[in-house]
């Protein structure tokens, strides 16, 4: 959910709106809310009869919500996760009902400013990490207590970071010697251990992101919500996700291609796409922001966003 840091520009925001309204009178979901860019957007092309159900982990994006829409009586705004899709619109009697589904990953601008929240070591803050900080373990608690193997693990496969191994022996036999508990501190025993240093890249930025990635569940509530999304879709509904890093972008386009190829079936064989089991298809090619808006905002630039539709 990339915004600017004080405008809190929302990330292709007439194009993921363009492309999830099919029904002006239907039900949608924002299942990240953040500062509410593409929920306004999407109340704003939508009728009287409509209606949206905003989610967000984080209870300050939600009390802000409260605030910002509090005349708006087709939102409904709920604290929690997106992984939870299915129950929190099953509970409302909207399951299989749904015209469309809007996910905006990753974490907003207002999160990674507030040097309180632990996002990033470019202002030095506790080690939090939390979207959710009312439950679960903080980035400090948890690079207090996991042991080696794992941290390298973290970093390894949630950030592709190549040197993981030595910057979690580096953590560990730092925290040996005292308490891990502030951005910067952290920031800085890691690219203490970062052997090659890119020019313009702070050495830790792998490491950070991969740790925020794991504390949040991020890649794991991707998978739960992706499964959930097309029984909770009525037929025409559409699935709208935008990415900022490979790992989502590729778990989102490996479902939507997977979803295409229904059951396997042997080669030539005359059948119908409803007797292969295709219940979801992509609609269009991948979209990219223009370079206009990621002059105006540089955190877009590496966002990707894909649409899906449910065709049975």
């Amino acid at each position: 959910m990339a915004e600017e840091a004080t405008e809190h520009t929302t990330v292709l925001l007439h194009e993921a709106v363009d492309a999830l309204v099919n029904d002006p009178a239907g039900c949608y979901v924002d299942g990240t809310f953040g500062r509410g860019g593409h929920t306004a957007e999407l109340l704003a092309k939508l009728s009287p009869a409509a209606s949206v159900v905003a989610i967000d982990k984080d209870p300050q994006a939600i009390a802000e919500g409260e605030i910002k829409f509090n005349s708006d009586n087709r939102l409904q705004l709920v604290h929690g996760t997106f992984a939870d899709l299915g129950e929190i619109v099953g509970q409302m009697g909207k399951f299989g009902q749904l015209s469309g589904v809007l996910l905006d990953l990753g974490v907003s601008s207002p999160q990674l400013d507030q040097a309180e929240r632990g996002f990033s070591f470019m202002r030095d803050g506790p080690l939090d990490m939390r979207m959710d900080t009312s439950k679960g373990l903080s980035a400090a608690e948890w690079i207090a207590t996991a042991d080696e193997q794992e941290i390298a693990r973290v970093i390894k496969e949630y950030g592709e970071e190549r040197f993981a191994r030595r910057m979690a022996s580096a953590v560990v036999k730092e925290r040996a010697k005292t308490s891990i508990t502030g951005t910067v501190q952290l920031a800085g025993i890691l690219a203490a251990a970062h052997p090659a240093w890119e020019r313009g890249k702070h050495p830790a930025t792998k490491a950070f992101q991969a740790i925020r990635i794991f504390i949040n569940r991020e890649l794991d509530d991707l998978e739960d919500v992706l499964g959930q999304t097309i029984d909770a879709l009525k037929v025409g509904g559409r699935l709208v996700v935008i990415s900022f890093h490979s790992l989502e972008d590729r778990r989102v386009k490996r479902f939507i291609r997977d979803q295409e190829k229904g059951i396997k079936l042997p080669k030539n064989l005359p059948v119908r796409d409803i007797d292969r089991g295709v219940r979801l298809i992509k609609v269009g090619k991948a979209i990219k922001p223009t370079a206009d808006e990621v002059g105006g905002n540089v955190r877009s630039r590496s966002a990707v966003m894909r649409i899906a539709q449910r065709v049975a």
